[in-house]
């Protein structure tokens, strides 16, 4: 009997990244449904629920971001293309942080914004998520 030694090699993001990319889309999810029913009920409660829930959408893109931008480094396949996944986590954050300013105003001022920021932000979210769960979003060879 002959001993091999072959490795496999895990391919795709490490646990942190993994758990930091699959938490942003809910937090930000949940930031949607709350602006629509603070904009069904006007009850303060669900602004302030809003406000809460995309600040931790924004902990976790950003630190979905800073895995990304070093996965990023850190790969052997440093195409353009493949600056897609960081950059689309960049804009999720960037609005993240516009749709946390306009969540500060007041709870009737920050409606018309802040309920449409969030659909977009979800939209974002979602498809950040998505190209960092597929292959082309690791930055690696098949």
């Amino acid at each position: 009997m002959t001993a091999t030694n072959d490795r496999t090699y895990r391919s795709g993001p490490n646990p942190f990244h993994t758990v930091m990319l699959a938490g942003t889309t809910p937090l930000f999810l949940g930031t949607m449904l709350c602006d629509y029913a603070y904009s069904t009920t006007y009850h303060i409660q669900w602004a302030t629920f809003a406000s809460w829930l995309n600040l931790g959408g924004l902990i976790f893109a950003g630190l979905a971001l800073l895995c990304a931008i070093i996965g990023f480094f850190r790969s052997q396949d440093r195409r353009l293309a493949f600056l897609m996944y960081p950059a689309l986590l960049l804009l999720t954050w960037v609005l993240g942080l516009v749709n946390a300013l306009a969540h500060a105003r007041d709870a009737w001022a920050m409606m018309p914004v802040g309920f449409a920021l969030s659909i977009v932000v979800v939209l974002l979210a979602g498809t950040a998520t998505w190209v960092g769960f597929s292959r082309f979003g690791i930055g690696d060879k098949p």
